[in-house]
């Protein structure tokens, strides 16, 4: 990044329902987000110095701060899909930006599985690959991987702090029942 890029970049954290989260934006839109670490926001900015070590940590711009309300509200319960988000899928593959394009139609309180987003894809041979997609998603929750689930609408994995854990506890504040379960929380 030059240093006229830098200026229009950054990232900050946030404060949610679920802890301390992060996002980093450039002039086309957000380049990530990070749901919180398990140790916490010390945790969570290190792990957003690691990823964009080329961003200063800094105040969002508009765009960003309407980004973070916007995060803030889906983790508290609101039924937004974030779409309105705009994301700078540069640093993304094309097969993952498939992918991801079709997880960020799963409405709030809805799922999917590896399989169906598979399907999508015209392969059902690929849903191990889109639960590896799912894994590095590096918008999450923008690009909502909690929603998509494992064969059977298991939780599977999650690689935000606190597992499969986090997910249904992320899926519980938006009302989602896979297999009919009753809220853990």
């Amino acid at each position: 990044m030059n240093a006229a890029t830098t200026a229009q970049a950054g990232f900050a954290l946030f404060e949610t329902a679920i802890g301390t989260c992060a996002l980093a934006w450039g002039p086309r839109g957000l380049i990530g987000v990070q749901l919180p670490e398990d140790n916490g926001e010390a945790a969570t900015r290190a792990r957003m110095r690691r990823r964009f070590a080329d961003l200063p940590e800094s105040a969002p711009p508009e765009s960003a701060r309407q980004a973070i309300a916007a995060i803030q509200g889906l983790l508290n319960g609101a039924s937004d899909d974030l779409n309105h988000i705009v994301l700078d899928m540069s640093r993304v593959s094309e097969f993952h930006q498939r992918i991801y394009a079709i997880a960020r139609r799963i409405p709030p309180g809805q799922t999917r599985t590896y399989g169906d987003i598979a399907a999508e894809l015209g392969d059902k041979g690929l849903s191990r690959a889109v639960g590896q997609a799912m894994g590095h998603n590096p918008f999450a929750p923008v690009v909502p991987c909690h929603r998509v689930l494992a064969a059977g609408n298991k939780p599977g994995g999650f690689s935000a702090g606190g597992g499969a854990l986090t997910k249904l506890r992320m899926l519980d504040i938006e009302g989602a029942r896979p297999n009919g379960m009753a809220s853990l929380f």
